[in-house]
């Protein structure tokens, strides 16, 4: 058994509800090596760092990641009630959505396609990378030492090519309806909350501003605009006697 410090030890073993008691002693490794360690944050690197206190083999380790049964759900309610605790409950909560692209190539990795970088890309030049696409749901947070907020992420989805479901017999879905999933999953977890949901230009569909309007108060979407749109109200109620097509749209 690993002995941890006073301080630290209620707060990391919350997170021991998502695995077994054996993969979670290697995670408690993992944490500690990935506070200490300068550079990279490789498996190997942390390894170095721990140095004696990794008993065991090198592999057990990085089967924590690639083997290993565990709950990135149970993790994401336990990190996410451990920062909802820290903001009052009368405080709407901000949280950004949106999706990150790391490039992995290689011919046997599950799940990678081709996507579009926005950080690297303009106007005039589109910039394509190879590899996976996670939606990312963060929490929106403001420390005491830094001047600049942090988002902190919660909840992550793999999404998949469209190809790649066909071929498996699976239904595809956008990245708006795995935002729309991990969203009803904060709100089933925090009902009693009041969330923002904020996200660029990737995110400003209307079947997310409908799923945000159907749970009326919980949720108010923030999110890019043209600003040449034109706003429509709501179409009145059709009523027994006015004949002919209903109105799709109400008043400008």
């Amino acid at each position: 058994m690993l002995l941890l410090p006073h301080a630290a030890e209620p707060l990391l073993n919350t997170f021991s509800v998502a695995c077994t008691q054996a993969t979670f002693q290697r995670v408690l490794l993992l944490i500690i090596g990935a506070i200490l360690t300068r550079g990279r944050h490789t498996v190997t690197a942390l390894l170095s760092t721990l140095g004696p206190l990794a008993e065991g083999h090198w592999s057990d380790f990085h089967r924590v990641l690639c083997r290993a049964s565990w709950s990135p759900l149970s993790l994401g309610k336990v990190l996410a009630a451990l920062i909802l605790e820290r903001i009052p409950e009368n405080q709407p909560i901000v949280i950004p959505v949106d999706d990150t692209n790391p490039q992995h190539k290689g011919k046997k990795v599950y799940g990678k396609g081709k996507h579009h970088d926005a950080c690297r890309s303009t106007h005039s030049h589109i910039v394509w990378v190879w590899g996976h696409k996670w939606v990312v749901l963060a929490i929106h947070v403001k420390f005491p030492f830094a001047t600049r907020p942090w988002a902190l992420p919660v909840l992550c989805a793999l999404y998949w090519p469209e190809e790649l479901n066909q071929s498996e017999g699976r239904r595809h879905k956008t990245s708006i309806r795995l935002a729309m999933q991990l969203l009803a999953t904060l709100i089933h977890w925090f009902p009693q909350r009041k969330f923002i949901l904020v996200g660029d230009g990737g995110y400003a569909s209307h079947q997310l501003a409908r799923f945000c309007h159907r749970h009326g108060q919980p949720v108010t979407l923030v999110s890019r605009f043209h600003p040449k749109a034109n706003l429509y109200a709501q179409p009145s109620p059709r009523t027994a006697k006015k004949a002919g097509r209903p109105r799709a749209r109400g008043r400008r």
